[in-house]
């Protein structure tokens, strides 16, 4: 319980009126005030008396306590419960990050992340809280991504996670952190296994179809490594074979949220993983007629007739290569298209058990012609200019117009060029180039339409269009895993600790993803990132004043959310939580690090 002052300003004059509540502990962790009795307008002395009533019915070790100017006496029947301040001298000190910090804890909190990891993540026998730990390396990913040691030796400092977890820079040790690694992948399938649960609890989410899909992230570390070092050199994805790499695969639902990944070898070939991964899920989420949707280069033959033949159907629908095409060509020219959507046709073969989905959209026939037809001049001009340099040699063309071949990309497929001999001048007569008409016909025809194949059944090819198109779903937490939550650079040598590294990035997509739904809901337009960078701008402060008998009073307050911070928290249904107590002791308060404030 608690004296609560309310202030009204009436027929001039400026009113306080007092009321005895208490806080009352509801769902989700939340707290709630009830009235328990209306006091109406009181002096300074019923102020105290209600005050050490309140404190006796409590028996607690907190009290209330009145504040006076140093130049106003403090009444002789309160004067325990009295304080003068030197506010001439009142400082502040240590402005931090709070908003974003609060929030992470709150989405954090939604998943129930306490709750699974307590009792994996017990107090070490020196009082070590590993649970505030993950929390904290959790939140930095997600809030201002980078190394460990810069979370050591910079951003915790300069954050509110001391305040928001109830505790001091011991957890931002950089050997704690780095051993708080070590700690958590023996929980990787039970936590797939308790976000599936949260994911349908919170926002209904089905697991019928799936979207699988791979990509690469690589390591400036030198080898060699051990024989079973998963660091490999191999096809990288960003463009850096000259790094060791490992390969991510990762599995999603059609609505973004992550149902498992996994590290393998960075020599992974695609096509060697889809049979792990259809075991891995089915004995995590058991049996049932799933379809799974993946890009072309990820299923064999082989794998495809597994899931044919399965006793519970596996359905599956996959991109296929565009020179298939030359298979089918003849027979789909026979077929009508069929209008899915506004802009989306498709054409339907059946093919013993599969069924070809031959499917064109008008926006992207446009967009894929238009950057075919600028490279494709900006080739030709790139030729001409090199016909018309005199001092060039036959040498240095060749090396031109393999740089000029990069810039064309699969347009310079489309030109066939003549060049000299290695003892003819250049001129138009030795070097010279024509457009070939026959590739050129193929490519204009097969300009934005795909080649799909699955074993759904075809009734519905809107349907198995849509299915195909929400794989930008997964694509999108590739660029969220490694833009928004840079999960590069990965400092860590020990190959554990990059898996866990890859973990903790993982659990940060979680919450990532947790409040791009939470912001769908609200406005199609905003953005996780969008609302992070708000709340950022919500700090704390410390408010440190010296008393007249020498003691010192703390007040740490966030600061007051602006029009645009409050919208948001209104529309993301969020309420901050009360300003942290007063404090005050002999001795000058401290900061996380031990140091005087």
């Amino acid at each position: 319980m608690f004296l609560r002052v309310t202030n009204r300003h009436k027929d001039g004059k400026d009113h306080r009126y007092y009321s005895v509540v208490e806080n009352r502990r509801v769902r989700g962790g939340k707290h709630v005030q009830k009235t328990l009795l209306y006091l109406g307008e009181i002096n300074d002395t019923q102020k105290a008396a209600w005050t050490k009533t309140i404190d006796a019915i409590d028996e607690r070790r907190h009290r209330q306590v009145a504040l006076f100017p140093e130049d106003r006496d403090i009444p002789e029947d309160i004067d325990d419960l009295g304080v003068q301040v030197r506010l001439k001298e009142l400082e502040l000190l240590r402005p931090r990050q709070w908003g974003a910090c609060w929030l992470v804890c709150e989405l954090w909190d939604q998943l129930e992340l306490d709750a699974f990891w307590k009792p994996k993540l017990p107090a070490s026998r020196k009082g070590t809280e590993w649970l505030n730990v993950l929390k904290t390396l959790t939140c930095y990913r997600l809030i201002d991504p980078g190394s460990e040691w810069r979370l050591h030796r910079y951003w915790f400092d300069h954050s509110a996670m001391a305040d928001l977890l109830g505790e001091d820079f011991r957890i931002a040790q950089k050997d704690t952190l780095y051993r708080c690694h070590d700690r958590l992948l023996e929980h990787k399938e039970a936590l797939f296994r308790h976000l599936k649960g949260r994911w349908q609890s919170l926002f209904n989410a089905k697991c019928e179809v799936l979207l699988y899909d791979l990509t690469s992230t690589y390591f400036e570390s030198d080898p060699p490594f051990p024989e079973k070092d998963k660091r490999k050199f191999g096809y990288s994805r960003d463009k850096r074979s000259d790094c060791v790499q490992v390969v991510i695969a990762l599995v999603v639902t059609p609505e973004g949220f992550p149902l498992g990944y996994e590290v393998m070898a960075g020599n992974t070939a695609d096509n060697t993983t889809l049979r792990g991964f259809l075991d891995k899920i089915e004995k995590q989420h058991g049996k049932a007629e799933r379809v799974w949707v993946m890009d072309r280069g990820i299923p064999t033959e082989a794998v495809l007739s597994e899931m044919r033949d399965a006793e519970t159907p596996v359905y599956y629908l996959v991109g296929t290569p565009k020179g298939r095409l030359s298979r089918y060509e003849q027979a789909l020219l026979e077929k009508e298209w069929k209008s899915v959507r506004d802009d989306i046709s498709v054409k339907l073969l059946q093919d013993g058990e599969e069924v070809y989905i031959y499917a064109q959209s008008e926006k992207r026939i446009k967009k894929e012609r238009a950057m075919r037809k600028r490279r494709l001049k900006q080739l030709l001009r790139r030729l001409t200019e090199l016909r018309n340099q005199k001092t060039i040699t036959r040498d240095s063309l060749l090396m031109k117009l393999g740089a000029a071949r990069k810039d064309a990309g699969r347009a310079y497929r489309l030109v066939d060029i003549d060049l000299p001999a290695a003892d003819q001048p250049i001129n138009p007569e030795t070097f010279h180039w024509r457009i070939n008409r026959k590739k050129y016909r193929r490519v204009y025809r097969r300009e934005g339409r795909y080649l799909l194949r699955s074993n759904l059944p075809p009734d519905n090819p809107a349907k198995l269009w849509q299915y195909y198109v929400q794989l930008t779903e997964v694509e999108e937490a590739f660029r969220n895993l490694k833009g928004d939550l840079a999960i590069r650079p990965i400092h860590h040598q020990n190959e554990s600790r990059i898996e866990a590294h890859i973990f903790i990035a993982f659990l940060a997509y979680c919450l990532h993803i947790t409040l791009r739904q939470r912001c769908k809901h609200s406005a199609g337009g905003l953005t996780p990132r969008s609302v992070l960078e708000q709340l950022k701008a919500i700090q704390m402060i410390d408010v440190q004043i010296p008393t007249v008998d020498g003691r010192w009073l703390k007040m740490s307050r966030f600061t007051k959310p602006d029009k645009a911070q409050q919208l948001l928290l209104a529309q993301l249904q969020l309420v901050l939580p009360p300003q942290p107590p007063p404090e005050i002791s002999r001795k000058q308060f401290q900061d996380s690090r031990g140091e005087d404030l």
